[in-house]
């Protein structure tokens, strides 16, 4: 019976993770609780329970007092009695003697049971928050168990997360059984258990994909600068290398695309631009518009905005914009600049109007100088004029 309950003890702590330690500490507090339920006893000060770590046997020890007449048998015993067992017993010792567990009944195994529970539960939840908290922020592989209102629940191993609806992309679909990568958020408190958030929408997702999926980037060779989503539509990443012979660009597409693809396929085709990361704002932000060309791009601040007027061809501008805007949107997450993106026309218009709009100003100033300059001609001619009639 021993053997079988040692084993038993090894793969319960084996499947739920836990020490083996706590679940021993478990049956000790549960057989002193087993103890106080079938003898009502008021505390359990009085009472120890060992268990034999290697060999899983169970020992019982109750403690009472040596007194002159019992008023609490559960912790006290008379003298008489004490001397009856050992001659050398007096007042104010204490007694300790073993009480079998197996004299324990179907309510006290109920008890014992309900508190070695509730320590695993415990042990599980305090495991859980300890493993994922320091995951957070790292990819999850789970499997999709169930609807919960518009949340989903994820089984990602040893633990339960939940994808809410705020987290998930359209484009999915959360099929039970379906296997599926997700980013940890976080992990929080509800009705006093730990549960582990994740996400499948978060910009993060995607350099996590990367870095799984590129060696490079895992060894430190390439690097991500920064990524912009807009999930289940369109992502940019833009990445640079430390060693000048490698192409970060080509690393992450990989041979055949198949490195890309792997990725936009766990993201049910969500389309995916990979851009070299550049020190040169200018150079950056035109590898960022790709795929569309660009002509010029022109840095200011404007407030304390920093502003890229980018110039592309006219033919390149519905690109360049992307649909609803959504290149550009991206481009400006992914470099940090805003975007004000013009066709060649528009600029070529707009320097026109600038020419015209300078030209109507020093066409203004210039009269205005110049009624200046005969005004004060004027009132110097007066002036000479009335000293002359004065002589």
């Amino acid at each position: 019976m021993n053997a079988e309950l040692i084993q038993a003890i090894k793969d319960l702590c084996k499947e739920r993770g836990i020490d083996a330690e706590v679940l021993f500490q478990a049956i000790e507090e549960a057989l002193v609780s087993a103890y106080k339920r079938e003898f009502n006893a008021k505390n359990a000060e009085n009472i120890r329970a060992e268990v034999d770590r290697d060999t899983c046997e169970m020992h019982v020890f109750l403690m009472k007092e040596v007194v002159e007449e019992v008023s609490d048998p559960n912790s006290e015993i008379s003298l008489a009695d004490a001397t009856s067992i050992d001659s050398d017993f007096e007042l104010g010792d204490l007694l300790e003697y073993e009480l079998s567990p197996q004299d324990f009944g179907r309510l006290a195994a109920q008890t014992a049971k309900s508190v070695i529970n509730q320590k695993l539960i415990d042990a599980e939840s305090n495991r859980i928050s300890a493993e994922f908290t320091n995951r957070i922020g790292e990819l999850a592989s789970g499997i999709v168990q169930r609807k919960d209102r518009r949340d989903v629940v994820v089984d990602i191993g040893r633990a339960d997360a939940i994808l809410q609806v705020r987290e998930q992309v359209r484009q999915d679909v959360y099929n039970f059984g379906q296997r599926m990568r997700f980013y940890i958020l976080k992990v929080d408190t509800k009705h006093g258990r730990p549960v582990v958030y994740v996400s499948r929408s978060h910009p993060q997702l995607i350099a996590k994909l990367f870095e799984a999926e590129v060696p490079e980037i895992q060894e430190g060779i390439v690097r991500i600068y920064s990524v912009s989503r807009e999930a289940g539509f369109r992502s940019k990443i833009a990445v640079y290398s430390t060693d000048p012979d490698v192409d970060p660009v080509g690393a992450c597409i990989g041979n055949r695309r198949m490195r890309i693809n792997n990725i936009m396929e766990e993201l049910h085709g969500e389309k995916i631009d990979i851009v070299q990361y550049d020190e040169d704002p200018e150079t950056f932000i035109l590898n960022a518009l790709s795929p569309a060309k660009v002509l010029r791009v022109t840095l200011y601040q404007e407030g304390d905005t920093n502003v890229a007027e980018v110039v592309v061809p006219d033919n390149q501008l519905p690109l360049a914009i992307g649909r609803s805007g959504q290149n550009a949107r991206l481009a400006a997450r992914l470099t940090g600049w805003h975007v004000d993106i013009k066709s060649a026309s528009q600029a070529e218009d707009y320097q026109a109007k600038l020419d015209d709009d300078l030209a109507e100003s020093i066409d203004a100033i210039t009269e205005q100088a110049l009624a200046k300059v005969e005004a004060n001609n004027q009132t110097k001619a007066d002036a000479e004029t009335e000293t002359e009639t004065a002589e």
